[in-house]
């Protein structure tokens, strides 16, 4: 089964390929129609693919680790909109091509927002690619001309989320749709 392992890989189906001999055992030991092996082929192949897509994702995005929402101390800081931040986390402002801006005092948690609202994005599927101003801004006055430059900014605007982490501004983190 060899080769055909290697022909399922070769159209793709590395999960299929990967698991080819456990497969045809379970579909012998249940005694599987064609069309249940059939079906359960696609199911596999499109859970694993979905499960890779998501790891892709999430590698892409920087976001790195970070504190979920759960852990959120709603009660402190004293003043906070919290209507606001679970709009931002049901990615309401996505869907409206908005942008969202979290201004508040250093320490406060804007960080951690962003970071949720960009694995939220992720989740449902987006890309997003979570940085530093200062990356941001280190990375396009590097660029040597107008050309890679381009290349830069139609690289960023290939995001429809991109977080912008202000974390050297005191007070200041920005989420912004990407630009296409």
């Amino acid at each position: 089964m060899g080769r055909l392992s290697e022909q399922l890989a070769a159209i793709g189906l590395r999960y299929t390929a990967a698991q080819l001999d456990d497969t045809i055992a379970l579909a012998t030991r249940k005694r599987w129609t064609p069309i249940q092996l059939l079906e359960y082929l696609v199911e596999t192949e499109g859970s694993d693919r979905a499960r890779r897509s998501l790891e892709g994702r999430l590698a892409r995005s920087r976001i790195g680790r970070f504190k979920p929402m759960a852990d959120f101390d709603w009660a402190w800081p004293k003043k906070i909109d919290r209507e606001a931040v679970e709009a931002a986390l049901r990615l309401d402002f996505l869907k409206e091509s908005r942008n969202v801006v979290l201004v508040a005092p250093q320490g406060l948690g804007k960080t951690m927002i962003a970071q949720n609202v960009a694995h939220q994005a992720v989740l449902a599927g987006h890309s997003v690619l979570f940085l530093t101003a200062a990356q941001l801004l280190i990375d396009l006055c590097s660029q040597e001309s107008a050309r890679s430059l381009d290349r830069r900014f139609r690289y960023y605007s290939s995001f429809p989320l991109i977080v912008i982490d202000s974390c050297e501004v005191p007070g200041y983190v920005e989420l912004a749709q990407g630009i296409a």
